[in-house]
């Protein structure tokens, strides 16, 4: 069973996490389930970028980024190469490491 470690985010899990996970969840459903309140504003549906996620280990092991993820990537705070959003990218049979970005743009939530 694949395990994820979040590393420490100031306001959604201050002391980072460890968790075991089922393949096949994505990482945002897995953050939720351990009650790490990851935005998603637009409900999973790879339509905004509340849910990114820099991925430090474990990359490789994900299915590759459709081009609709990664046209919203480009719009995401804090882009690197590695990042993904968590409601697109599954995880497979590998161990994870995920950061959550300091920052999120979330237009609704912004009174935009």
């Amino acid at each position: 069973m694949p395990r994820i470690t979040v590393l420490p985010h100031a306001q959604l899990c201050p002391q980072g996490a460890e968790f075991d996970v089922d393949a096949g969840v994505t990482i945002c459903d897995a953050l939720l389930q351990q009650d790490i309140a990851i935005e998603h504003a637009c409900e999973k549906s790879c339509a905004c970028t509340t849910c990114h996620v820099v991925v430090r280990k474990g990359l490789d092991s994900l299915a590759e980024a459709s081009d609709n993820e990664e046209d919203m990537l480009d719009k995401a705070w804090g882009l690197e190469a590695n990042s993904r959003l968590s409601c697109q990218a599954r995880v497979a049979g590998t161990d994870l490491t995920v950061e959550i970005p300091k920052y999120t743009i979330n237009l609704a939530r912004e009174n935009h």
